[in-house]
């Protein structure tokens, strides 16, 4: 009995790899810049930086984005949860470099929030997100504060939904032929 395959098929995607290695790297960058600025920031008065362009200074976060659904945080959590799920369960049929990159960009805030509301006070699916970034003017005047972990999740979402749109699917088709991009390069 032969047990011939395709390579391609018992290998993991490459598409995965660029998918986890942008979820690594921006998780790092998320909870380095988290570290730095509850170094640097607690306590003290916001830091105006880029002549006013940005801010710096730490707010914990119980809600969501604009401080939505603040007194939630566990179903925020889940939420976060079942995002991670979902982009695990696509990883093997990923064959779309710019699927991969937004989804590792999703993959990243969501891990790294989801790390603050484990790990951070008051405690395990209540923690505050430490978000530090402010636009324009401190305390979220203008913008809300923000954070790594938020930016990459807002960036990534706008890339799959410019893919989306443009008809570029995660599997590798694309939406105007439903045939894989292989087979309609022969």
């Amino acid at each position: 009995m032969s047990t011939e395959s395709n390579p391609e098929e018992t290998r993991p995607p490459r598409k995965a790899a660029i998918l986890l290695g942008t979820a690594v790297v921006f998780f790092a960058v998320d909870l380095v810049t988290k570290i730095v600025a509850l170094a640097n920031l607690e306590g003290r008065e916001p830091v105006r930086v880029l002549g006013g362009l940005v801010y710096l200074q730490i707010v914990r976060n119980p809600g969501a984005a604009f401080s939505i659904a603040t007194g939630m945080t566990w179903v925020l959590a889940l939420v976060a949860i079942g995002v991670v799920v979902a982009i695990i369960w696509v990883l093997p049929k990923l064959r779309s470099g710019g699927w991969a990159i937004g989804l590792g960009l999703v993959l990243a805030g969501a891990l790294g929030n989801l790390m603050d509301r484990f790990f951070r006070a008051p405690g395990p699916l209540r923690g505050h997100v430490v978000d530090f970034l402010s636009l324009f003017g401190p305390d979220g005047r203008y913008w809300p504060v923000f954070n790594v972990a938020d930016a990459s999740i807002v960036v990534g979402g706008i890339l799959i939904v410019v893919l989306s749109l443009l008809g570029h699917e995660y599997d590798g088709r694309r939406s105007r032929d439903k045939k894989p991009e292989a087979a309609s390069s022969e």
